[in-house]
């Protein structure tokens, strides 16, 4: 399924989780830990202890789907005492799909809270 950039809302849950689980498991974590409602048509991340494996449960109105990948080098989470519970967009989840972790970063140049717009 084709998602538009920045229209869907990607949410990443912020704890290890058991590889093992699937539809069912991740639903429960849907609706008991992040929260949320798994029938939004929102994108649910869950990643392994080892930061190895992601799935990505969503709903696409006939049915609940499951994307899964398995890294056979390198991790999705470095270090797991700095990963909280975030939501991000499509463009972030494609970021950590291709191993580059989102970050907060600084703009370069803001304008100052007093500066008049020009209409």
């Amino acid at each position: 399924m084709f998602f538009p950039e920045g229209a869907v809302r990607v949410h990443v849950y912020g704890r290890p989780v058991d590889m093992r689980k699937s539809f069912d498991g991740l639903y429960a974590l849907t609706r008991q830990a992040l929260g949320c409602d798994p029938l939004s048509g929102e994108l649910f991340v869950f990643i392994n202890r080892r930061g190895t494996q992601m799935k990505v449960l969503y709903w696409d109105r006939t049915g609940f789907c499951v994307w899964a990948k398995r890294l056979e080098q390198g991790r999705f989470v470095s270090n797991w005492a700095q990963v909280r519970t975030r939501q991000m967009d499509w463009t972030g989840l494609k970021l950590l799909l291709e191993g580059i972790e989102p970050a907060r970063t600084k703009r370069r140049f803001q304008l100052p809270a007093n500066a008049v717009q020009p209409a």
